[in-house]
């Protein structure tokens, strides 16, 4: 994580905050205030202590909002009193890892409050910007959902590819079986497009059923045949017009890749105190 951070300040600040330098005498001190603009669900506010930190390690931080409460527009989340040159320097960074964060886990609890009146799940999943997938996934977390893979390495997901290269689902599953998947969180799941595949995939033994763009029929359908032999996830396409009436099928779980590859940053504003 400070790897992380560090990178970030290098990325944004380089070899100095000319502007800064430039009008801010270097012994000024700053209070600052950070405002929700909007209802939010808070994410990575511990990050931006961090950020804070790193800048300015003298620096007094009042964490008002921990991460995982939902606040409402002109709350505060965060009072900072600091050298003024360090905190300016460290303002975008730390702005934009908590809102970005915190985008994921506001419309990641938007998602789960359409089926929390049924026994599914939601799932995030590998759609995630390059390094930032353990923070994203923390922030799906605190939305309310259930990590999925976190790497390859956690789990046997067999998909259409695998499928074709190997020949069929059979022996896809087979081979599966004969190598050594005890790392693997999800069993062995196989994605299926079709009533067909799920009936060959559960027959050769599969642990849980991917339906990949099933409509609610077929998904009903796969829960009459299926439900309690089999995991059943659904996924493709899902918004938050459409969960609540695939959760209503009885699925198991429904995977959704917006939350973490399409969720807007939320706004919040950083003010300053007289």
């Amino acid at each position: 994580m400070r790897q992380f951070i560090k990178n970030a300040l290098l990325e944004d600040v380089g070899r100095g905050d000319l502007t800064t330098m430039a009008t801010i005498p270097a012994d000024q001190q700053l209070s600052v205030v950070m405002n929700a603009r909007e209802t939010i669900v808070v994410a990575g506010m511990f990050i931006a202590v961090e950020v804070i930190h790193t800048c300015d390690p003298a620096a007094q931080v009042e964490v008002i909002a921990a991460d995982g409460l939902e606040v409402v527009a002109g709350s505060p989340l965060l009072r900072v009193t600091g050298n003024a040159q360090k905190l300016l320097m460290a303002e975008r960074t730390a702005l934009n890892i908590l809102q970005h964060l915190s985008g994921i886990a506001t419309l990641t609890r938007a998602y789960v409050r359409q089926i929390e009146h049924t026994d599914c799940r939601l799932l995030d999943t590998r759609k995630t910007i390059p390094g930032y997938r353990k923070l994203a996934k923390y922030a799906t977390r605190l939305g309310g959902a259930l990590n999925h893979r976190m790497r390859l390495d956690d789990g046997v997901l067999i998909k259409d590819n695998h499928i074709a290269r190997i020949g069929s689902i059979t022996a896809a599953i087979t081979a599966a079986k004969a190598f050594d998947t005890t790392a693997s969180t999800i069993g062995i799941t196989v994605e299926c497009d079709t009533l067909d595949q799920a009936a060959h995939a559960v027959e050769a033994g599969a642990d849980r059923l991917l339906l990949d763009n099933m409509d609610n029929e077929m998904l009903g359908t796969a829960v009459r045949l299926y439900k309690g032999q089999v995991k059943l996830e659904a996924s493709g396409g899902v918004t938050l017009e459409s969960i609540k009436a695939i959760a209503e099928t009885g699925v198991d779980y429904i995977s959704v890749g917006r939350i973490t590859q399409s969720a807007p940053a939320v706004d919040i504003g950083l003010d300053y105190l007289d």
